[in-house]
């Protein structure tokens, strides 16, 4: 029996073992995705799983598994927050202890949900890989067993049973749109989806363009190592993929895309405002994908997976502000005019002219860019139209305003 055989059938032994603590999560068609994609788009809320992610599927099958041992020993772990209230809720649903290694610039509310699952949390370094050596040190001094987020067959048969659910959701699938962070997601559920269904299924993965490996890592023949830049999808941030995960992802993945962050912001908040979903930026790189190359996307009944809905709320207005921005429904613009009564009044009366709802205004005259006897004002504004934007500008400079941008 070849590993990838064995760790199939793991897939079908975790899917009897979790579904006690882990929902089959609907798979939806959303109508508003299809329409302006051109594909018939279903999207597997995986948003709506225990924990807020898929990352309980994985973490739970792993530690059972375990038993019954590690009722003595513990578990440990390094996560940035998914698989860390993953692990937290299933060694506390097993009656077993356990202490998550968090980097420190893990999410204070992430933080706060992984105790409340009664872990002991340890803050150590700035990036998953830091705080992974710790854990490491942590289960050499103490016996405790290490749950790797994602690099573990039977981390990866957990979260493969996301494929199985999907196979049998819709067995007429094309393709499955799946985030890429460490990889075990990715290839438990290509996996499952090409044992299930064949080659006739394509599998394709997504990841920020600000911490890209996985392209790089095929290319080469292995992982490489990266150091990732800062990301709204901040669950998906690893310096690489496990020798595990690539793999796998080498021989049943079928193509990696990579997206920008304002893409992964308008997914977010097109998500939220149309589907009346909360999705995290990990979780909406699928999305992001679609959106942006939708025409490269092969075949026609397209699932996204959406991995997980742990959005950091303190940051969510400003993601959705950028989104709305980019997709022209949000507007900025700077004028230089005149210090004195009635010239802002006038600039105002020009933008309610075109129905733009002002939402902030700004003024600078401190500026060394600024000459003598003027003022810079920002105005930022909600616009009916996107179109309305350049003849509002017309508007102003035909008025004798000087626009700026």
């Amino acid at each position: 029996m070849s590993e990838y055989e064995m760790m199939y059938n793991l897939m079908l032994k975790a899917r009897d073992v979790i579904k006690s603590v882990a929902h089959e999560t609907p798979l939806t068609h959303s109508t508003f995705f299809s329409n302006i994609t051109g594909k018939t788009v279903y999207l597997k809320l995986e948003n709506l799983q225990k924990t807020g992610s898929f990352k309980v599927r994985g973490a739970y099958f792993k530690i059972y598994s375990l038993l019954p041992d590690v009722k003595v020993k513990g578990v440990v772990t390094a996560s940035s927050g998914n698989h860390a209230q993953g692990v937290a809720y299933s060694a506390r649903e097993l009656g077993i202890k356990s202490t998550i290694v968090m980097p420190e610039t893990a999410p204070p509310y992430k933080v706060n949900a992984v105790k409340s699952y009664g872990s002991e949390v340890i803050l150590y370094g700035r990036v998953y890989d830091d705080a992974y050596v710790k854990a490491l040190e942590i289960s050499e001094s103490t016996g405790a067993y290490l749950i790797h987020p994602f690099d573990d067959p039977y981390v990866i048969a957990g979260q493969g049973t996301i494929g199985l659910e999907i196979s049998e959701q819709l067995p007429e699938v094309d393709t499955v749109l799946v985030p890429i962070g460490g990889g075990g997601l990715i290839s438990g559920i290509a996996l499952a989806l090409k044992k299930r269904l064949g080659n006739k299924v394509k599998v394709v993965g997504v990841e920020p363009k600000t911490a890209s490996k996985t392209k790089e890592s095929l290319i080469k023949g292995s992982p490489v190592r990266i150091s990732p830049n800062t990301s709204i999808a901040d669950g998906v941030l690893t310096k690489g993929l496990g020798s595990i995960t690539f793999k796998v992802i080498r021989d049943f993945v079928d193509d990696v895309l990579e997206v920008d962050e304002d893409s992964i912001a308008r997914a977010m908040y097109l998500l939220l405002e149309r589907t009346k979903l909360l999705v995290e930026g990990a979780g909406a790189l699928p999305i992001a994908a679609l959106l942006r190359y939708k025409d490269e996307i092969p075949g026609k009944n397209v699932v996204a997976v959406l991995s997980g809905g742990n959005a950091d709320l303190t940051v969510l207005y400003r993601v959705i502000l950028r989104g709305l921005m980019i997709d022209g429904r949000i507007a900025k613009v700077v004028m230089n005019l005149r210090d004195v009564p009635g010239s802002l009044e006038r600039a105002l009366k020009i933008i309610a002219e075109f129905r733009c709802n002002i939402l902030d205004v700004m003024h600078e005259r401190l500026d060394l860019d600024v000459e003598p006897g003027y003022a810079r004002v920002k105005v930022l504004m909600e616009l009916p139209d996107r179109n309305v934007y350049q003849e509002l500008v017309k508007k102003l400079l035909e008025s004798g305003i000087k626009v700026i941008t």
